[in-house]
This record gives structure tokens, sequence and C-alpha cells, in this order.
């Protein structure tokens, strides 16, 4: 049995050792790029099965940017959402699929974090098979506390989903 040269380094190793580095670290921070990153999953799960499932092709809406929403924007958008609207570490969200902030439902607690993402981009190009993927920013709210608000979210991006899901980080 051969092995591989070198170490590997998983997405969850290479999270867990920068927190580590940080002692001032809670853990929050860590659990929303976990959260990230299985949605990520999710979502590259359906595009490798789009045409199977019947979700190719556009979904009869367009984005802020004027631009034809294909079904799959809408079910990265929702993934994205459903992933991180319940956890308590988001304050709001943002995205290019909609033109106001996306609040966190009420009765559910608020986070000192703010998430703003593109749920699919490219996805015009998937009939092609060129790259598409999730393009996402996490920056710490604005406001001190109590509901997200357009502050928290404005002048604030990426896991990359090509047909192969790969994830891509700045590191310091």
């Amino acid at each position: 049995m051969s092995r591989l040269p070198g170490e590997i380094i998983t997405i969850e190793r290479h999270i867990l050792e920068q927190e580590r580095a940080h002692p001032q670290a809670t853990g929050v921070f860590t659990s929303l790029l976990y959260d990230i990153a299985l949605a990520a999953k999710i979502i590259a799960r359906e595009v490798s099965r789009a045409g199977l499932v019947q979700i190719l092709g556009p979904a009869g809406r367009t984005n802020i940017q004027g631009e034809a929403q294909m079904k799959l924007d809408v079910f990265a958008h929702q993934t994205i959402i459903r992933m991180h609207s319940y956890t308590g570490r988001l304050a709001v969200m943002a995205s290019e699929e909609e033109p106001d902030i996306i609040p966190i439902p009420e009765g559910y607690p608020t986070g000192r974090y703010v998430l703003v993402f593109d749920p699919l981009d490219g996805s015009s190009n998937i009939d092609v098979n060129a790259s598409i993927g999730t393009i996402f920013g996490i920056y710490r709210r604005r406001t001190p506390f109590g509901p997200g608000t357009m502050e928290d979210a404005s002048s604030r991006g990426v896991t990359w989903s090509p047909p192969v899901t790969s994830s891509t980080a700045p590191v310091p």
C-alpha cells in the first residue's frame, strides 16, 4: 500500500489551526465558515445533477444587476439563506439576487457578523461547463446590537464551485 507524500490539509484542519492561532477566538467564525462550506457542498451537488433533475435554464426573474436568474441561482440563494438564518451568528445578509438586505427572522438571535454573497456567480455559463462559484464576504457588523441594518451590510467577498468543489481564502 503506497502513501501520498506530504500532509493533506483539509478545510476543517485549516480553519481549526487558524482558530488555535487566535486565543481570543470564540468558535463562532469557525462555525460560520463550516456552514458556508456545507452550503457550497449542497450547491455543488445540485450543480452536478442539474441536468438530471430539471433545474437548468432561466427561472423567469431578474436579479439586481438586471441579469436573468437561472433556476440554479434561485436554488443556491435559498440554500445559503436557509443555512444561515437561524444560527445566531449573523446580524444580516445581502445578496446579488435581492435588492434589499436579508434580515434574520424575527424571534431568532442575531450575531456579530454580516454575510454578503453572490450565490452562484457565472451560472449562465453552466451549459458550456465553465467555472461557476459562490462568492462571499464575512464582515463584522457596524451597529452594536439588534436586527442587522443596511449600514451593517454596506460597502462590504470566495468558495469556488467549478465541476469540482474547491475553496480559496486569503492566508495572512
